[in-house]
């Protein structure tokens, strides 16, 4: 049995290379399992992890949730939890989980580091496991390959077998670039490319329903279009006079502003408007949620003031549900079409 532990930071689309991996073993005859060590906390309505419940139905696990996702990671873990109990119940539902698959794919927390006090973070899990490690890259700026190139070399200097580096969900006026530049220093350096995924709009924007999910409130217009795509988020705090041209700036957008602004609110619905997003708690003028039914986008008020709101929006990234036949079809053939698959199903099975 072999592990492949993928490891990345928030908006890499970890989980999404981790599912079309599995589904590429799978065609390649592999019986494929799939464990996540630290999860995220539960939800107040006591959702379980959806990453976890997209992979036991695809790959048709017969472990429960609590097994596939022994351990939640919350911000004061330090000050509830237990170190030994921890690592015992992480290393039982590994067992668990591997028992009888040919290939596990073990999936990263939210950021590699969580739980190092404990010494259970994602490179620490890897070497006690015996991981070998793929590393995600999400492209913001020329930062993201320091970062990179310092994860690659603490790996080497942990001992931890590196199967390579795979870029994904990356905009594509940045692909050139990074096969050009970003790439080529990773390999001069000695650590390999595996590929370079570009941004699909159907598998990287949230929907609207996954920012209501993040920030609760009330629905108060478009309650059947909460499946739209938000490419792209823009605070309305602008004058009426420059507005129009403001918001002409961005396609496919969440508009949050105060539920004062019904000038602003219907400018936006004038512009190609995903979402708006009123704060403060202040219901809007009903000529808004006139003009936003005819228009046919959602409308979501909620209690929290602007900065708050686009500090929980800038969290949220898409999940691929199980029902989602169109994204994981995407998932696969990103896989199949950028990503040299062949090299890291060789580098498992040395």
């Amino acid at each position: 049995m072999k592990n492949l532990y993928v490891i990345g930071y928030p908006g890499s689309g970890k989980t999404m290379v981790a599912l079309g991996l599995a589904l590429k073993f799978q065609q390649e005859g592999k019986k494929v399992s799939y464990f996540k060590p630290v999860g995220v906390p539960l939800r107040a309505n006591g959702q379980d992890d959806e990453d976890a419940v997209l992979m036991k139905e695809i790959l048709r696990m017969e472990n429960p949730i609590g097994d596939i996702v022994p351990c939640r990671a919350g911000q004061s873990y330090l000050s509830g939890g237990k170190k030994q109990e921890s690592a015992d119940a992480i290393v039982r539902s590994y067992q668990r989980v591997a028992q009888g698959a040919d290939v596990v794919i073990v999936d990263g927390a939210v950021k590699p580091y969580i739980y190092n006090s404990w010494g259970l973070d994602d490179v620490s899990l890897a070497r006690r496991i015996g991981a070998k490690v793929l590393i995600t890259i999400k492209i913001e700026n020329d930062f993201s390959v320091d970062q990179t190139l310092f994860l690659n070399e603490y790996l080497l200097a942990k001992n931890v077998p590196l199967v390579g580096n795979l870029f994904n969900n990356i905009p594509w006026p940045m692909v050139s670039k990074t096969k050009g530049i970003f790439a080529p220093i990773l390999e001069d350096r000695g650590f390999r490319t595996l590929g370079v995924i570009p941004r699909r709009p159907e598998i990287a924007a949230p929907t609207v329903e996954e920012f209501y999910k993040e920030l609760g409130g009330e629905v108060l217009a478009g309650h059947d279009r909460m499946n739209l795509l938000v490419e792209d988020i823009m605070v309305g705090a602008m004058t009426l006079e420059g507005a129009i041209r403001y918001l002409r700036r961005s396609t496919d957008k969440a508009v949050v502003l105060g539920g004062d602004r019904a000038d602003l609110a219907l400018a936006a619905l004038e512009t190609s408007t995903s979402v708006l997003i009123l704060t403060g708690g202040l219901y809007p003028d009903v000529k808004v949620l006139a003009r936003a039914e005819e228009k046919g986008v959602p409308v979501i008020l909620v209690h929290y003031d602007t900065y708050t709101t686009v500090e929980k929006l800038s969290k949220v990234t898409r999940h691929i549900t199980p029902g989602d036949k169109a994204g994981i079809r995407i998932t696969l053939e990103n896989i199949e079409e950028y990503c040299n698959w062949q090299a890291i199903l060789e580098e498992l099975e040395k």
